[in-house]
């Protein structure tokens, strides 16, 4: 087990701090419904901004996620590659901000859970039914085994009487 990173979201941005790591997967709890397996790792870089007293968080994220493709069943490895900025809001003011504002918000903390924040936002960008392309699903025919048509032996009953 590692560490997990935790910030002062004010501080961080007002001083234009940066941080950078890599997670794997397997350590991302929740995805794990959403996933065929949980190999690979995460890169995430996290950046303070502040700019005219609004403070904001840049959260870039890359990597590559084996989600279950909704036709196949099969793996699809979705690859990941965002950067979103959310403004660093005091509890008492997060209400006041239009939800339908091109930044979104999040709460001002003094432990912010960078590994949290990073789950979130892969969340938030992974799609609702992730689908191979039109005509790329390969159906998985392990364990099917085709033989002589099931029906057959109904009519060999039909015939002994």
């Amino acid at each position: 087990m590692f560490a997990r990173p935790l910030i002062d979201s004010v501080d961080f941005a007002c001083n234009s701090k940066a941080l950078r790591g890599e997670i794997p997967i397997s350590a991302l709890s929740r995805l794990g419904d959403l996933l065929s397996d949980s190999q690979g790792s995460l890169s995430y870089t996290v950046r303070g901004v502040s700019e005219d007293d609004r403070h904001m968080l840049e959260v870039e994220l890359h990597g590559i996620c084996h989600l279950r493709c909704q036709r196949c069943l099969g793996v699809l490895k979705y690859p990941i590659d965002t950067i979103s900025f959310l403004r660093i809001v005091s509890a008492d003011k997060i209400g006041e901000f239009d939800a339908d504002d091109d930044i979104d918000c999040i709460e001002a903390s003094n432990q912010l859970d960078i590994l949290e924040l990073v789950e979130s936002e892969l969340l938030l960008g992974l799609p609702f039914a992730p689908k191979h392309p039109d005509g790329a699903c390969v159906p998985d025919s392990k364990g099917i085994e085709q033989s002589e048509n099931p029906f057959s032996v109904l009519a060999g009953l039909t015939k002994k009487h």
